[in-house]
């Protein structure tokens, strides 16, 4: 098998798989005849490893996606590919835009990790294509991005919390138990919290703000440019699918990363708000929305940290800071 891995440090939270061990995977979800002809790893993968593997018995290639070993999950992340697996149905809306999935095995008996097999989608990251457009077609692919985190957000849930649990009743008991969470995590790895820590207490003692939200919807966790695949050859920007919702929880849909980064900046992606619909201007929901972006901040502080990216870690502080000041 001509097998492409990326080459990391001993150290590195990812951590590639063999040769032997892509053919273990493949065998348990094919069948004993199922023989990779060739994998290449996929550098974009921030958190799972992820492969494109041809297999000789199937005409188009397949996306391995492999968590991380357990030992290195952090309590905020901890399964989020399971919990990606039990989002699927709750994102029948958006199947179309989807992969699907082929095989899934949590067994930990093939390669002691938990892995998924999905169709691989056709199309161009978002960030690679959107820039060979002129800016004044760029307002299209906003306003897809708008509708399809709207028809996301229309999906009502169970509970709040992770679509794959545990679940709250309330929205303030899930929004303080991840504030919590991300900071035992910070604790874990040897970075002040105390901040982090400030905000969960604010939102416990006035939980009842956070309570005003009462309907649990549907949230896509991380769906931005980065996770949209573009058609190739299209006259103007065309979104052709959608990909890791492992961080898909039920909630308030303003507390979406979609929300965070399309309320970010007034350029282009002001047409996100033509198809979605406006937001909440409350001073209960501004109040709010603090609270949602120092629980996206302290993930940012987190994940910045898993990249070995010192200098960004250092800034969140100075940005929490100032969520912490309006939340006085």
């Amino acid at each position: 098998m001509d097998f492409q891995p990326v080459v990391r440090a001993p150290e590195a939270f990812q951590q590639s798989l063999t040769a032997e061990e892509i053919g273990k995977v493949c065998r348990r979800a094919f069948g004993d005849a199922a023989a990779p002809v060739s994998a290449v790893e996929l550098g974009t993968g921030m958190y799972n490893n992820v492969y494109r593997v041809t297999l000789a018995s199937r005409a188009r290639p397949v996306i391995l996606r492999v968590a991380p070993e357990e030992g290195r999950q952090f309590r905020s992340e901890r399964h989020l590919m399971r919990n990606e697996y039990a989002s699927q149905p709750w994102l029948a809306v958006i199947a179309p835009l989807m992969p699907q999935l082929l095989a899934a095995d949590w067994s930990h008996e093939v390669i002691g990790r938990d892995w998924m097999i999905q169709t691989h989608l056709d199309g161009i990251p978002g960030p690679e294509h959107l820039g060979t457009y002129p800016r004044t077609a760029w307002p299209r692919f906003f306003r897809q991005m708008g509708a399809i985190a709207r028809s996301v957000h229309d999906v009502c849930g169970p509970h709040f919390g992770p679509v794959n649990g545990p679940g709250h009743s309330m929205w303030s008991e899930a929004v303080v138990a991840s504030l919590e969470e991300i900071a035992a995590d910070l604790d874990r790895v040897g970075l002040d919290a105390a901040d982090l820590r400030k905000v969960a207490a604010v939102a416990a003692h006035d939980s009842a703000v956070l309570d005003e939200v009462t309907e649990p919807r549907l949230l896509t966790g991380d769906l931005w440019t980065v996770n949209a695949l573009m058609a190739p050859a299209a006259p103007e920007p065309t979104i052709t699918g959608v990909l890791d919702f492992d961080r898909t929880w039920f909630g308030d849909p303003a507390a979406d990363w979609t929300i965070r980064m399309a309320t970010a900046k007034a350029d282009e992606r002001t047409a996100f708000w033509e198809s979605y619909g406006p937001l909440g201007r409350s001073p209960a929901a501004a109040w709010r929305a603090r609270v949602y972006e120092a629980r996206h901040l302290g993930a940012i502080r987190l994940e910045r940290h898993r990249l070995a990216k010192a200098d960004a870690v250092r800034e969140s502080y100075g940005a929490m800071a100032g969520v912490l000041s309006g939340l006085a």
